[in-house]
């Protein structure tokens, strides 16, 4: 079985440049593009699973933004051989639109910073106060919702996606929204930011082992000591962005049970010098069948101002000895390789492995919590055309879509809500009638194209 290949960005910042730094910015994400498809196709399969944006997508949180990252996001993924909708990502600091904070928010974010776990939870848990504090994201989670990573209704961990990496072994993506009480004006030495018991309680899943996306590092939170006991007992690797400073750690929690903190730099930080540069990664999980570890090789990439390219980072992540084993409980606790799967040893013959076909080792997974309740439709093109229908049409035109295909009954007074969208949408799909709705959204793309000719 080939590694689960994944190109990790974060603190991307589309909509920050200006004057003459638009064109050096355009320029190092285009080189990252490059950089990067060079780099996965001299992996083992050639080919990436995926996307990891470890949040601060756009600069201020707005539409625009979006719509300029989107077409980079589609770019990378195409150079890299991976679908365009396989992207994980949470939102950082700058994915809110701090000019929709109204009065009442502002005092509910006072309240919150002001106290701790019990007042986070008052306000998170009251439906009212939870839809004003969330109104900040309203860009990014139109943005996020196409790709399935829109935020929580109810503020909780999201997950759906997981990998295997081993037979009976997998990776699971979680998402963690740090970013919830940032004003702008939080401090590293003062936290006030908090992740929430509703959150950090993270799942667990013999033969699964968690790895968990978030844009802050744990002391940015007041609530740190407590995620820090859930991140290290059920997660194996912890990935967050936000301080532009790429660093690793490999923490022993106990025997047989490590946790790996990766902490990233950013893609596109406001300038390059000494200290900050722009940096990317990509990352290699595999399974070591003779530790029954999950293995994670890093590449770790960095700006060469001399050259105007990345290369490989020695210094960074590593970056001289970049391939780190970590112990697995949930997957020990799978037991032995079930007889007679590919790679296992049967009546003392070696079979040897197959790669698994992509459509079989990637798959959606739900949770307890998180956005999806139920198992989406499996139709082939499903996950493109959903991307397709909510990154890339208004809310107008995806309504005129489901009226024009009847998917809203006659009598209907539901509040439409992008939840209530998805699952007219996957009602659609579930009748058989995908190819209706990827012709109309074609069709609106196009009438949009030839008004704006």
């Amino acid at each position: 079985m080939m590694p689960a290949i994944f190109v990790h960005v974060s603190d991307i910042h589309f909509g920050q440049e200006r004057d003459h730094s638009v064109h050096i910015h355009d320029d190092v994400k285009m080189q990252l593009i490059e950089d990067a498809g060079e780099l996965v196709a001299s992996l083992p399969g050639g080919v990436a699973q995926g996307i990891l944006v470890t949040g601060d997508i756009a600069y201020s949180g707005t539409a625009e933004q979006y719509d300029a990252a989107a077409l980079w996001l589609d770019e990378l993924a195409e150079r890299i051989s991976c679908p365009i909708h396989r992207v994980q990502m949470v939102p950082g600091n700058h994915d809110l639109d701090r000019n929709k904070l109204s009065i009442g928010g502002t005092a509910l974010l006072d309240y919150i910073r002001g106290g701790g776990p019990a007042e986070y939870e008052k306000v998170i848990s009251n439906p009212t106060d939870r839809a004003t504090l969330l109104a900040r994201f309203e860009d990014y989670n139109r943005f996020s919702f196409g790709y399935r990573c829109g935020l929580d209704d109810e503020a909780k961990f999201a997950s759906n996606l997981r990998i295997e990496v081993g037979p009976n072994r997998w990776i699971r993506f979680v998402r963690l929204n740090s970013s919830l009480l940032c004003t702008g004006r939080e401090k590293e030495d003062d936290p006030e930011l908090m992740i929430g018991s509703r959150q950090f309680t993270l799942p667990r899943h013999v033969g699964e082992e968690n790895v968990v996306l978030v844009h802050h590092p744990l002391h940015w939170c007041k609530d740190a000591d407590e995620v820090r006991d859930y991140v290290y007992s059920r997660s194996r690797v912890f990935i967050s962005g936000h301080e532009h400073d790429p660093k690793v750690d490999v923490v022993p929690v106990s025997d047989g049970c490590d946790v790996m903190m990766l902490a990233a730099g950013a893609a596109v930080p406001f300038k390059s010098d000494n200290v900050f540069t722009y940096t990317y990664n990509v990352i290699e999980f595999d399974w070591d069948e003779a530790t029954d570890a999950l293995a994670v090789t890093m590449h770790p990439r960095a700006w060469n101002p001399t050259g105007t390219c990345f290369e490989a980072d020695d210094k960074r992540l590593g970056g001289k000895d970049p391939r780190f084993f970590l112990g697995c409980p949930n997957f020990k606790k799978a037991g032995p390789p079930a007889a007679g799967r590919p790679g296992d040893a049967v009546g003392g013959e070696i079979v040897e492995r197959e790669p698994i076909a992509e459509e079989v080792r990637a798959e959606t997974a739900f949770v307890e919590q998180g956005e999806d309740p139920s198992v989406p439709p499996t139709a082939k093109g499903y996950e493109l055309a959903l991307l397709r229908f909510f990154r890339d049409l208004v809310e107008s035109e995806r309504l005129r879509i489901l009226v024009d295909l009847d998917a809203i009954p006659p009598d209907s007074d539901e509040r439409m809500t992008q939840g209530v969208e998805r699952r007219l949408f996957d009602w659609l799909v579930n009748q058989g009638r995908l190819s209706d709705v990827v012709a109309m959204i074609d069709g609106k793309i196009s009438e949009r194209k030839d008004g704006d000719a």
